[in-house]
């Protein structure tokens, strides 16, 4: 190997390191990729680094990165959730299991309309912990049933990864909307089976809501609260991701009509005042600030690490592998799982999977397939023991007799069904390729 291909393994060496020794993932990025790049190319490198940061910070399809994230952040102060849930409960009736399905539901709709895994466990861990465990429900089932439905926003459109994903395969995010539809309602289903089977076979894991409890509304009044709080939230849902799939409008003018209309269900909900939307745009800042500014410090890691051959080295240990393109895929599943371990998803997204895009490129695999199986896989990596995220996340809010082990052990048959999933996806494709192409996409 060259002088060259020594510095970008010692690059990805001296990245993790950093990482480990608990320095902040974008400073690490940056660190590593000047450090590195300069010992490679000397100042040549920082004559590449402004052209490749003006792009990012002017691409317009990021824009509706801020957008996403405010509507999310606004929908969360709106207290959605926590109104979703009281009808759920009274809905579910004497269902054994039904209010798990319901924290299933609920994800589905969170991840849908805020797209971010941290406020999604964190909002459903507050909500409805307490009131499981008051219920009798086995702590590490709830534990795990709250965090399988926080991960749901990493697939179910709009979400960030997909909009990131597609600017990084270069396809239309319209297309990666659509394709994501059927994993993530697959996902869910999955999820809400294995619930009820629960229900089935050990009754006292997910016993039912109270018949007193089940009392507190009429029926009239549970439809009308269930049609002032579900129509507005899935109405809007169905605006947005309908415009862009439809080709309506372009992903950042659906995002921007979402902002607004999450204003417009705030407000219609009674939760709207000046406080909340001071809280979102201070929150929207922060979280959109965090993003860009890992996607800029990325540049430099990635210049740094395809000038130094990086790009050549993968291209090699992939040549290496036996059994084609199946197991190349499966290899570069098996990296996104490791690394959501350590780092966040923006990182995988930037410095990861680009590693691979162009020996699939060079063999005609569909991107727009494995954009599929790599949302999937974060997720499964987000659930799993030790380093999970979503497990961090409800481990904070999580009462004081919910002990770390109940959460492992709770997440551990929904990572078994995220790994199913996956392999369902691999082995249909059409499952993430029918609805694009069903519409024209």
């Amino acid at each position: 190997m060259s002088v060259n291909e020594w510095l970008a393994i010692a690059m990805l060496v001296s990245f993790f390191g950093l990482l480990m020794a608990g320095l902040p993932v974008a400073l690490t990025l940056a660190v590593s990729g000047f450090v590195f790049g300069y010992l490679g190319f000397g100042p040549l490198l920082f004559n590449l680094v402004p052209a490749r940061i003006f792009g990012v910070v002017t691409n317009y399809t990021l824009l509706a990165i801020p957008l996403f994230v405010f509507m999310g952040v606004m929908l969360e102060k709106s207290r959605l959730a926590e109104d979703l849930m009281e009808v759920v409960a009274h809905l579910a009736g004497g269902l054994r299991g039904g209010i798990g399905v319901g924290i299933i539901l609920v994800g589905v709709v969170m991840g849908a309309t805020t797209g971010i895994v941290g406020a999604t466990v964190v909002t459903l861990g507050l909500l409805t912990l307490p009131g499981l465990l008051r219920r009798g429900y086995d702590k590490g089932l709830a534990c795990g049933a709250i965090c399988a439905s926080g991960t749901l926003g990493q697939i179910i459109p709009p979400s960030l990864v997909l909009i990131l994903l597609a600017d990084i395969m270069n396809e239309s995010v319209g297309t990666l909307f659509a394709a994501a539809v059927l994993p993530g309602l697959m996902l869910s289903a999955l999820f809400c089976l294995y619930i009820l089977a629960i229900g089935i076979f050990r009754p006292d894991m997910v016993p039912p809501v109270s018949a007193a409890e089940r009392a507190a509304l009429s029926w009239g009044q549970l439809w009308i609260k269930l049609l002032k709080v579900a129509l507005p939230p899935f109405g809007l849902v169905l605006a947005v991701l309908g415009s862009i799939i439809a080709g309506i409008a372009a992903p950042t003018e659906a995002a921007s009509m979402g902002a607004l209309g999450a204003i417009v269900v705030t407000i219609v909900g009674g939760r709207f005042s000046w406080s909340v939307l001071w809280a979102t745009m201070a929150d929207t800042a922060k979280i959109t600030g965090q993003m860009m500014f890992i996607l800029i410090c990325a540049q430099v890691f990635a210049i740094a690490f395809r000038g130094l051959g990086g790009e050549r080295l993968v291209e090699d240990m992939f040549a290496l592998l036996p059994g084609g393109v199946a197991a190349e895929i499966w290899f570069m599943l098996l990296i996104v799982f490791l690394l959501g371990f350590f780092i966040e998803w923006i990182e995988i997204c930037y410095i990861a999977v680009p590693l691979f895009l162009p020996i699939f490129q060079a063999q005609s695999v569909d991107l727009v397939w494995v954009g599929m199986l790599v949302c999937v896989m974060l997720q499964t990596s987000f659930l799993t023991p030790p380093f999970g995220w979503a497990l961090f996340f409800l481990r904070g809010v999580a009462p004081a007799e919910v002990k770390t082990g109940d959460i492992y052990r709770g997440v551990i048959p929904f990572i078994g069904l995220q790994v199913a999933a996956t392999v369902v996806v691999f082995l249909f494709p059409a499952l993430a390729l029918w609805l694009p192409s069903a519409i024209g996409w």
